[in-house]
Order: C-alpha cells, then structure tokens, then sequence
C-alpha cells in the first residue's frame, strides 16, 4: 500500500493573516497537535484550520514543494 504525503497550509482564528505550511501523512492527527499546543511554533496563534491541502505519492516531491512553499517565491504565490 503505497502513503499518502500531504503539504497543509494553515490559518490562525486567532490572527487570520498568519500562515502555517507542513508536512504529514496524517492531516487529522496534525491538525489536533497544532490545536492542542504540542508544535512551538504555532501554539501561539492557535486555533487553526485548515486552509489549503496538497496530496503526493511522493514523499520527496511532498518536501520539496513544502519547502517551496516555504521560500519567497513560494510565500508569494
């Protein structure tokens, strides 16, 4: 059985023009772990929901696009 890779975009309720961008293979278990506080980064800015979901079959495409999505250009488009 071949995995699912996800790069997720999402959105703070708190502060809606914060952003969030990962990398998973489970979007629900992620999600939950972003709300409850368990990832630095985005426990500030909680709750979140999601805004955008991208699915691969390839984990390394997955990562390169999260960490396009992570550059400049990629925060600009």
């Amino acid at each position: 059985m071949n995995s699912m890779y996800f790069v997720y975009i999402l959105q703070s309720q708190a502060e809606p023009e914060r952003f969030y961008t990962g990398f998973t293979t489970d979007i629900e278990e992620r999600i939950k772990a972003h709300n409850n506080g368990k990832c630095n980064y985005s426990e500030k800015y909680r709750p979140w929901k999601l805004k955008n979901l991208i699915g691969f079959n390839d984990k390394e495409k997955a990562i390169a696009f999260e960490k396009y999505l992570k550059s400049s250009s990629g925060r600009a488009f």
